[in-house]
């Protein structure tokens, strides 16, 4: 067991583990810590708190200290300078005639490194460029080719529930989500309704998964014979939040469709789960939708 401090460095970024060196934080506090990356300035997301080792991503580094008011100072000049250099990036990039989009640029807390961070969709030979900014800038230059999830993370905005992207709002992580999800939930197969802003699946399909396994693990499938108060029937249709059962049965020759809660009725044999595609569905794109969230760095 070993006492940790969790620090991230940006609005709902992946939280890093330190090793507090002694020093009480609170939740919110900043601190200056040593990373791969140089030395850092971080807001405290977990206060001290002891945990199991087997958690913790070797080697555990130290809070250097807690972060003064000239440190916050140095932190707002580089948030500055850095949207001063996106502006000469942009006109660089300009000049070099290169197929690239500018998303972002940050200054470490030392000035050691510039990052600059871009989408294309394909590779970009910037070596023309890293010069021109290594001449201006005399500090080390890295440009980072990011995804599309990543840019939107970044710049943010709002879904089509009209609320402000989950991203952006509380996911620190973006968890892998698939088709699956969006079948087990009944969803329309739509590519373009079940899309987000970067034009991958949409995270909030993974909000409610949980809640649907557990609930889909005990009710009936669709097309399962069934045993209800009002006589046998089929399974025709299952409202999953509500534990709703839709059953067709038949009445003095003719079809009725019958609602009933799960707990009244008795499945007698179970039938095989159609998917709900109401539209046509292509495929090949939603696959695409899905490899590309597998693929890009979270």
């Amino acid at each position: 067991m070993k006492e940790i401090v969790g620090i991230r460095f940006k609005k709902l970024g992946k939280i890093y583990f330190f090793n507090p060196n002694g020093i009480k934080f609170e939740k919110g506090q900043s601190a200056i810590v040593e990373t791969a990356r140089g030395m850092e300035l971080g807001e405290v997301a977990i206060s001290n708190r002891t945990i199991d080792d087997s958690k913790i991503v070797a080697p555990l580094k130290d809070v250097i200290r807690v972060a003064t008011e000239e440190d916050k100072r140095i932190f707002e000049e580089n948030e500055r300078k850095a949207k001063e250099a996106y502006e000469v990036c942009e006109k660089k990039i300009a000049e070099h005639g290169l197929d690239m989009k500018l998303v972002d640029v940050e200054y470490t807390f030392d000035n050691s490194k510039l990052l600059f961070y871009f989408t294309s969709d394909g590779r970009v030979d910037f070596r023309e460029l890293v010069k021109d900014l290594a001449a201006i800038y005399r500090t080390r230059i890295e440009l980072r080719q990011i995804g599309v999830r990543d840019e939107v993370k970044m710049l943010g905005g709002y879904g089509m529930c009209g609320r402000e992207l989950c991203c952006c709002n509380h996911l620190g992580d973006l968890n892998p989500v698939s088709i699956k999800m969006a079948k087990e939930q009944g969803l329309s197969l739509n590519p373009t309704k079940i899309s987000g802003v970067c034009g991958r699946l949409m995270c909030c399909l993974k909000h409610e998964q949980e809640v649907y396994e557990e609930k889909l693990s005990r009710l009936p499938s669709v097309g399962s014979l069934v045993n209800t108060p009002e006589g046998k029937g089929t399974v025709e249709d299952v409202e999953v939040l509500r534990e709703i059962i839709k059953v067709k049965i038949e009445k003095d020759g003719t079809f009725v469709k019958k609602s009933f809660k799960n707990s009244e009725i008795e499945v007698l044999k179970v039938g095989r789960r159609r998917e709900k595609q109401d539209e046509e569905v292509n495929m090949k794109e939603l696959k695409a939708l899905e490899e590309g969230f597998k693929r890009e760095d979270i």
